[in-house]
């Protein structure tokens, strides 16, 4: 669907749309956004979002600065991206018209709080003339609606001051859209009632406003009709809608209860990664310790004393925490010691753009740490796949005692989409046995643990948690003797731990799932290689290059170092080698080193995921087509 017809009669069936709640921050778009996810997720529609906050802290009210949003994308089939251009836009403000406008092509719609669209308001954000009234948007089908009032109008005998009241107009705009696309209205009744229900005035304040809005939709005649998007054909099984975030909760759940371990998980605040702490903090029944740590420094260094004390030691940050932490992470390489480093990535550098998404931290994850000290990295793809990237972040790190990097970023981290429920009893058991008696035999027939005596197959040195009766060692920064761990500066040894740390990372490559290709044909010349979130664009892009007749190949990688053993051979393949990343073309350059191939670059930096079509003509002008 490209945009909203307008045929009269009962609700019309569309097969997609995507819709785009803007306001100000303090106009709980949101909220709105999540809520009609949320509906249209246990509707049975497939879908994908993207939540837009804005970067600067208490932006003053009605200007651009402060306008966030909140993009979804409903269908009836297998979606992959939030939609490049919204069909509908609702728009609280003017500062909210004026930021979205350039996003939405000919003939969309718009519903615009016309109670808003006052002098100082239009003022604010940057308007000369009020653009509902001066022809500027007789491009699009606009739809003027009173909000405010007619929400102060809903709520005046539930005792809610005038104040209070106008701040339940998101609930109106959710009712009017509701009604709109025929969502079922039950469960935010029933919402509303779980979330306000201590306060009874602004229980009934929000749910007034939320039947004045669906009302005012059937009664209006503003509206052409309402419209139906049916519930998507998908594998069938138990479904909820989840953002990455909270897939990368559970994925630490799941991880902590399969390796048979205490999950400790220590954090300082930071956007966009902190609402693993707040999930995470809600499930002590499975045996995890999360701490608010009180700063970036700390928490990564609580988190190694747990894993050298037998816990599963987790910490996740962004950009700029993995700064602060990068001399501890290299203290956890050192001392061999299995720990998981969420880097939630955002804009930067510095501060940079703290609310919006990036990808840039792929080569801090691969060398920001002095010394020679690498470690795996492994990055999801979608928001739900958060969940599979970071359990098997936490089997590496288990199995083989190294810290591991897992990449998501903003765009996954805030993002949502329906997650099928794994099969529990099919998660992979990644415990390992801790070291529980001496392992070296002295020659004059005496036993005493050392602690770098390493498997045969991985590497790794055995895990013996401190206190076990005749296993007393230490370990630490300072470089150990390979075997005995007692320290050593001989520069032998030194170049041999150097290489023997670099050879049980690269023998992961052996333990880990080959790439898989989709070239449906196997005639493609043309392989597109993503990482992370440019995945759905990716896709999304493939599809259409393929439905104007095309061929092309697709492949996205979870493992980024070390890259899987088949990657050389499928590069190898094609005459023609696209990359897309949110950065200026790191994975780009580690494919042309490793693989010396002439890897080409898509990039965007601009806050924003990649649009599906802007992956169509990189493709279309690498085909020559």
């Amino acid at each position: 669907m490209t945009e909203i017809s307008e045929t009269n009669g009962s609700p019309k069936s569309l097969d997609r749309v995507v819709i785009r709640f803007a306001g100000d921050s303090g106009d709980g778009m949101q909220l709105v956004g999540d809520r009609f996810t949320d509906v249209s997720a246990a509707f049975g529609n497939d879908l994908a979002t993207l939540p837009n906050y804005p970067a600067e802290i208490r932006a003053p009210a009605g200007t651009i600065a402060g306008v966030s949003s909140f993009q979804v994308h409903i269908a009836d089939y297998d979606i992959v991206t939030p939609g490049d251009i919204p069909n509908l836009l609702v728009a609280m403000n003017p500062a909210a018209l004026k930021a979205n406008i350039a996003d939405l092509a000919p003939g969309s719609a718009i519903i615009a709080n016309i109670d808003a669209f006052e002098p100082r308001n239009l003022d604010k954000a940057g308007y000369e003339a009020n653009p509902l009234e001066d022809g500027s948007l007789d491009a699009f089908r606009v739809y003027p609606v009173p909000m405010t009032s007619l929400t102060l109008e809903a709520a005046k005998d539930t005792g809610a001051k005038p104040r209070d009241a106008q701040r339940s107009k998101n609930f109106f705009a959710l009712g009017l859209i509701s009604w709109m696309y025929t969502r079922p209205v039950e469960p935010v009744y029933k919402w509303i009632a779980e979330r306000f229900g201590k306060s009874q005035i602004v229980h009934d304040a929000n749910l007034c406003a939320f039947k004045a809005g669906y009302h005012f939709g059937e009664t209006a005649e503003l509206f052409e009709h309402a419209y139906e998007v049916q519930p998507a054909k998908l594998p069938p099984g138990r479904y909820r809608n989840i953002t990455g975030n909270a897939a990368t909760a559970y994925g630490l759940i799941a991880a902590g209860q399969q390796a048979k371990l205490p999950l400790l998980y220590a954090s300082y605040p930071i956007t966009p990664a902190s609402d693993i702490l707040h999930e995470l903090s809600k499930h002590k029944n499975f045996g995890i310790r999360t701490v608010q740590a009180e700063d970036e420094i700390s928490a990564i260094g609580i988190a190694i004393g747990g894993a050298f004390a037998g816990h599963l030691g987790v910490t996740a940050t962004s950009g700029p925490g993995v700064d602060l932490k990068a001399e501890a992470l290299g203290l956890a390489v050192s001392m061999e010691l299995p720990l998981i480093l969420i880097d939630v990535q955002r804009g930067g550098p510095s501060t940079g753009l703290p609310t919006k998404t990036e990808q840039a931290d792929l080569m801090l994850a691969m060398y920001g740490r002095h010394g020679e000290a690498p470690l795996p990295i492994v990055s999801a793809r979608t928001p739900s796949e958060c969940f599979d990237a970071t359990f098997e972040g936490a089997r590496i790190a288990i199995k083989y005692r190294t810290p591991v990097i897992v990449l998501t970023d903003g765009y996954l981290a805030n993002g949502s989409e329906p997650w099928l429920f794994p099969d529990v009893d099919a998660l992979e058991d990644i415990s390992i046995p801790f070291t529980t008696e001496p392992n070296h035999l002295n020659p004059d027939g005496s036993v005493e643990f050392w602690p770098y005596v390493r498997d045969e197959v991985t590497l790794a040195r055995p895990w013996a948690i401190p206190g076990t009766p005749g296993l007393m060692h230490r370990i630490g920064g300072i470089e150990k003797e390979d075997g005995t761990g007692n320290v050593n500066y001989e520069p032998a040894n030194h170049e041999l731990m150097t290489r023997l740390r670099a050879e049980k990372i690269a023998r992961i490559a052996a333990d880990i799932a080959p790439v898989e290709v989709d070239d449906p044909d196997g005639n493609a010349r043309l392989l597109v290689v993503g990482w992370g979130s440019t995945h759905g664009a990716i896709q999304a892009g493939a599809r259409r290059v393929r439905a104007r007749g095309h061929e092309v190949a697709t492949a996205q990688l979870m493992h980024v170092n070390p890259f899987p053993l088949n990657l050389g051979e499928i590069l190898s393949r094609y005459d023609r080698v696209l990359v897309p990343e949110l950065n200026l073309g790191q994975l780009s350059r580690l494919l042309r080193a490793e693989y010396l191939v002439d890897a080409k670059s898509i990039n965007k930096v601009q806050g924003l995921p990649f649009l599906s079509a802007e992956i169509e003509a990189k493709m279309m002008e690498m085909l020559d087509v």
